[in-house]
């Protein structure tokens, strides 16, 4: 219980209002059992449970940094765990400007990541240079590894850092379990050079 100087607008807490529940694949269910099938399920264990990787090189670090703290709490999606190992997580968030020297570390850290695994670029440097048209700088991501989602802004605020992490939600509880072994996404992957 708080000290009542901080209660300037008390509310009372309804349980059946303030806790949501994700809902069940569509299936068959009957007395004790459940059947659905196992794409579903996969997708939404995983949705629910994405481990992020920032890899924030600038003033969209600072945004993330604002989407993570409590006011926005990237973790009521799922996201409650930001690792700093890229064997160990499932989203690369690149944020900020990526130099041509750090291409290929971008790549790397990507290569590192264990399928599956997806990307979202967030911001303006990281999706396409931004206002740094320069030979240094590298002109958006997908130039080096493919990119799920795009995330517009300079920087973006937080509500658009959360709406392209739940658009890679969105994702991630559709795809299929075996997208990965499909001909196109080995195309997509050896046309960035990645067996």
């Amino acid at each position: 219980m708080r000290p009542v100087r901080f209660n300037i607008n008390p509310k009372e807490a309804n349980a059946s209002t303030a806790v949501s529940m994700v809902e069940a694949p569509e299936g068959y269910s009957g007395e004790g059992f459940f059947t659905t099938n196992l794409s579903s399920v996969v997708g939404l264990a995983r949705k629910n449970s994405l481990w992020p990787l920032p890899f924030a090189t600038s003033c969209c670090g600072i945004e993330f940094m604002a989407t993570m703290a409590s006011h926005y709490d990237l973790a009521r999606f799922g996201a409650e765990r930001v690792g700093f190992s890229p064997r160990q997580c499932d989203l690369l968030m690149v944020m900020g400007t990526i130099s041509k020297k750090m291409a290929p570390v971008v790549r790397q850290v990507y290569l590192q990541m264990a399928e599956p695994r997806w990307v979202l670029s967030v911001g303006a440097c990281a999706s396409s240079g931004g206002i740094f048209d320069t030979y240094s700088v590298l002109q958006g991501i997908d130039q080096v590894i493919p990119v799920d989602v795009y995330v517009p802004g300079c920087p973006p605020r937080p509500e658009a850092i959360l709406d392209g992490f739940m658009k890679i939600q969105e994702l991630v509880g559709k795809e299929s379990i075996r997208r990965r072994n499909s001909e196109q996404y080995k195309a997509l992957m050896s046309s960035y050079g990645i067996q």
